[in-house]
């Protein structure tokens, strides 16, 4: 990609950057319906997507990623002010998309038949969110519910948690979280919430029954779990033991071991 002989880049006072900027926040996305992906490994991800509206590059980004300025239907040459300005990152990279949100209606996202479903239920931190949204996609999850007052996974330490992932598996969001578990429960899914001190153990071979059935697990933040009124809905409370001195695991550890678990039951169930 090369820009017009003569013309200078775009800077960060220009119209279609001052637009883009306002998508750093999730007022600006909720609005306009996009968001910002930045990086070269995300940016490849939304291209495969097919979600990129926009490309913002500087010229020497362009340089180092020559293929991916030539895939994007617009591309838009900045200068290092206006691209830094684009990005919430300590070391922007000069490569910034402008992609469609990504979620769907929760019934979309569980059409179908699911078998396996990772509900985020209360997360603020948004690399813990991106994060569950990674481990979800390895574990070859049917889709990430967002319920209640979970941050945005358009976010963009989000984004870059999820190492692309987003944009690999259905998405949903709703402030309401009980209705979020009933639909759940409405598509077959058993509901197992993650609890320290659950009644069922993880490595019970008695829990592969269940472990193995089409769930949908339900992850609190770090701070607190599950909220107390979305635990009391759930079918099991499954327990991850400690075998050591550990006061207990992180949130990304056990959304692993827990999605894990499942396609380990299910597999050992034929």
């Amino acid at each position: 990609m090369t820009r017009p002989q003569g013309a200078p880049p775009g800077t960060e006072r220009s119209p279609r950057v001052v637009a883009a900027r306002k998508l750093l926040r999730r007022a600006g996305r909720d609005r306009a319906g996009r968001f910002l992906v930045e990086g070269a490994q995300a940016v490849r991800e939304a291209l495969d997507a097919g979600a990129v509206h926009e490309l913002f590059v500087t010229d020497a980004a362009a340089a180092r990623h020559p293929e991916l300025a030539a895939r994007a239907a617009r591309v838009t040459v900045v200068d290092d002010r206006a691209a830094d300005s684009l990005s919430d990152t300590v070391t922007p990279q000069g490569l910034v998309a402008v992609c469609d949100l990504l979620d769907v209606p929760v019934a979309e996202a569980l059409r179908g038949t699911p078998r396996l479903v990772a509900v985020c239920a209360g997360i603020a931190d948004p690399g813990n969110a991106g994060t569950v949204i990674r481990v979800a996609d390895a574990a070859g999850a049917d889709a990430v519910l967002l319920a209640g007052d979970t941050v945005d996974p358009h976010n963009g330490k989000a984004v870059r948690a999820s190492t692309g992932s987003v944009f690999h598996l259905p998405l949903a969001r709703d402030r309401d979280a009980a209705a979020v578990l009933d639909a759940c429960r409405a598509a077959g899914l058993v509901l197992l919430v993650a609890d320290g001190h659950g009644e069922l153990d993880l490595h019970d071979p008695a829990a592969d029954a269940v472990l193995g059935g089409p769930v949908a697990w339900v992850f609190g933040g770090e701070a607190h779990g599950v909220p107390a009124e979305l635990a009391a809905r759930a079918d099991h409370r499954v327990r991850v033991p400690i075998h050591g001195r550990a006061e207990s695991l992180n949130l990304a550890t056990a959304a692993a071991i827990c999605l894990y678990a499942s396609v380990a039951a299910r597999t050992r169930r034929g």
